[in-house]
């Protein structure tokens, strides 16, 4: 084998434990899954955590302020170009499908570039998507801590095209955290709306069954 295919291999043998193992530590189920019984650790996923921000109204806001509902955490930006509009479109239209089964949920709709992303300019983002979505903003460092809590990625990248001169390169899960705010589950923005409309409905079915 040549040495650039050589690098390359060990690049994708490298990626290819970096994930596992990152999935195996982060989601119990993987973890349950994959480990022999002596090797599993009891507890929950490591996603979530407390938080402090500002909703798109100006009003400071933590994690604790919505304890008791379901939320569905989403994080991008609002000059986001195609999977931001497309997540909370698909979010919304499930919450819609839903109905008053989904009364106790609330979206959240976090920002990676909070440069950009006043509480003014979430006001008028949301407001183009779902009655009940929640835009929150902070200071740089706010963000960062909440986007480590979700293990979430984010980088300003330059963009010529952009008139700020930049974009951003973000993750786009979408995270599902019970009423005491543990981590529940999370889904792509490539599900359908079907679909995330039936395995939300099943899941608050079994909060409420708590």
């Amino acid at each position: 084998m040549s040495l650039p295919k050589l690098r390359i291999a060990l690049f994708v043998i490298t990626g290819l434990v970096l994930g596992g193992a990152l999935a195996i530590g982060v989601f119990p189920g993987v973890r349950e899954r994959l480990l022999p019984a002596k090797m599993r650790t009891m507890g929950r996923a490591l996603v979530g955590g407390p938080f402090s921000l500002i909703d798109h109204t100006g009003k400071r806001v933590t994690d604790k302020d919505f304890r008791g509902h379901t939320l569905i955490v989403m994080f991008g930006f609002t000059f986001c170009p195609d999977v931001c509009p497309t997540e909370l479109q698909l979010v919304s239209a499930a919450l819609d499908k839903l109905g008053a089964k989904a009364n106790d949920v609330v979206p959240l709709f976090i920002t990676v570039d909070p440069e950009r992303d006043t509480p003014a300019q979430l006001a008028t983002y949301v407001a183009s998507f779902h009655p009940r979505l929640v835009g929150l903003t902070g200071t740089p460092a706010e963000i960062a801590a909440v986007a480590k809590e979700y293990r979430v990625y984010f980088k300003k990248v330059a963009d010529p095209k952009s008139t700020a001169g930049y974009t951003m390169d973000h993750s786009a899960l979408i995270y599902v955290m019970g009423p005491d705010g543990s981590y529940q589950t999370h889904f792509t923005p490539g599900i359908s709306v079907d679909t995330l409309a039936n395995r939300l409905g099943k899941l608050l079915q079994a909060n409420h069954n708590l």
